[in-house]
């Protein structure tokens, strides 16, 4: 169903101001019918003209098509005159005349004849009909309550709206809402002229979802196909790494093995024995790394690449994690079954040494708000400190173990540890509730994804 052919170019129907077209949200052109019988008003396919039926190398654009969702993308960026001359040269109206008359109706809140002209479109599916004369008189009905007329309001809903006999729970709410109208009207404030035009405006859009693309084109269906373009190309790119606002339009996407970091730019050689672990600072200006020789060092990033800004001595142990805090201005280390310390960036000072008698730290981590710390100990618990030393909270089960990593979700409510060689712990910290990912191979670190909707393993390979 494509509405009707227009014989007359488009600078000689009557549209709506250029104000009116960028109140609606469509963007769309709205223009008068041409004089004649209801009988011309009976939708035809539109046809095309002056040039080939398809375009594109490979055959399979449809010229009308293509013509009707460019005029459409211009109306609805603005551009009214560009769209009313690409319909006029082209001879491809946006919109069949019936089509015109009956969007215009919407806007003017003539109802009873918008639901004659729907009819006339030439729609196939019978319950498409219902459900927009629904939407129709369903809106004649509100604005009739809302001028006070009752009763007119009534007969509607009696003889026009029920006789559909569809959506039956809502034509009991419109039933209820006679009786007490407030129900549907709670915003008085609003004049009345302002709400009638904006809620006239509105169903224009929701019948446009619900009508054949090819009466009505949906809203933005050029960028949504521009879109998936660029989607279907990202997807297809092997070595894909960059952000969505570098794709252009102006030539296919395709990121080259470059874009994969691959070749060593620096190499970093303070420590003195194996390092274990390296983590960036949220910022990305610093990165921090830890090793067996019991030291921690934070590099500080630069145009140059990485230099030493300091070297963090103390831990008995070699330092198996560390971790920043979420201002930057802190670093945990954690000693293997040994203690956690707490580190200014600045200045490279110990700031505090968390213990507990008896048993050692094997893991760490910050709570979101940077408020409390966490750690791992080797008695399978988890601990919760706040900042001076305090043990506020301990949770105790099967957490965690020698090879361990810990970190918090970025709401707080979840801590998530290595409990076995080959499990993930997800501790509910507020229903103190276990779930467990259990896994083939050994586990040796994680790291979870910003949103915490996925998370990254690493296994041993034996």
């Amino acid at each position: 169903m494509g509405g009707v052919e227009d014989d007359e170019p488009a600078s000689k129907r009557m549209k709506l101001s250029s104000e009116e077209l960028r109140r609606l949200s469509n963007g769309s052109t709205i223009k008068e019918l041409v004089a004649g019988s209801s009988r011309d008003l009976m939708a035809r396919p539109l046809q095309s003209e002056g040039g080939e039926e398809v375009v594109g190398s490979k055959g399979v654009i449809k010229k009308v098509e293509f013509v009707r969702i460019i005029a459409k993308a211009l109306y609805s960026l603005g551009f009214v005159k560009s769209g009313a001359h690409l319909e006029e040269e082209s001879g491809i109206p946006l919109h069949s005349s019936v089509v015109n008359v009956f969007m215009r109706q919407i806007l003017e809140g003539n109802w009873d004849k918008s639901v004659v002209t729907l009819h006339n479109i030439g729609l196939t599916d019978e319950r498409t009909i219902k459900l927009a004369s629904f939407l129709i008189l369903e809106q004649k009905f509100f604005e009739l309550l809302n001028e006070e007329k009752v009763m007119d309001a009534l007969k509607t809903l009696r003889t026009e709206i029920t006789p559909l006999c569809i959506n039956n729970s809502r034509v009991r709410e419109l039933s209820s809402s006679i009786v007490s109208p407030s129900h549907c009207f709670s915003d008085r404030s609003l004049k009345q002229d302002t709400l009638r035009a904006r809620s006239q405006t509105k169903l224009l859009e929701e019948l446009q979802k619900l009508l054949p693309p090819t009466v009505m084109i949906p809203e933005r269906r050029l960028e949504d196909l521009v879109e998936q373009a660029l989607v279907l190309q990202r997807d297809a790119c092997m070595f894909h790494n960059s952000l969505y606002k570098e794709m252009s339009l102006y030539a296919d996407h395709q990121c080259g093995r470059d874009q994969i970091p691959s070749q060593a730019l620096q190499i970093l050689q303070a420590h003195s024995d194996e390092v274990w672990f390296l983590q960036f600072s949220h910022n990305g200006k610093y990165l921090a790394s830890s090793s067996n020789d019991r030291s921690a060092i934070i590099w500080e990033v630069d145009a140059n690449g990485l230099s030493l800004k300091h070297k963090l001595s103390g831990h008995q142990k070699p330092i198996s994690s560390v971790s920043w805090s979420p201002d930057d201005h802190q670093l945990l280390t954690c000693g293997v079954e040994e203690v956690v310390r707490s580190w200014d960036v600045s200045s490279g000072e110990c700031l505090h040494v968390y213990e507990k008698d008896g048993l050692g730290m094997v893991s760490c981590g910050w709570s979101p708000d940077g408020k409390w710390i966490f750690s791992g100990l080797n008695d399978k618990s988890i601990c919760m400190w706040e900042l001076n030393g305090k043990e506020v909270e301990c949770w105790k089960g099967q957490c965690t173990q020698k090879i361990s990593d810990l970190e918090i979700s970025s709401d707080g409510k979840q801590i998530i540890s290595i409990c076995r060689e080959t499990a993930i712990l997800l501790l509910d910290r507020e229903a103190k509730a276990e779930r467990f990912i259990e896994e083939d191979q050994t586990i040796t670190s994680f790291s979870s994804s910003r949103d915490n909707r996925f998370l990254l393993v690493l296994f041993w390979w034996t």
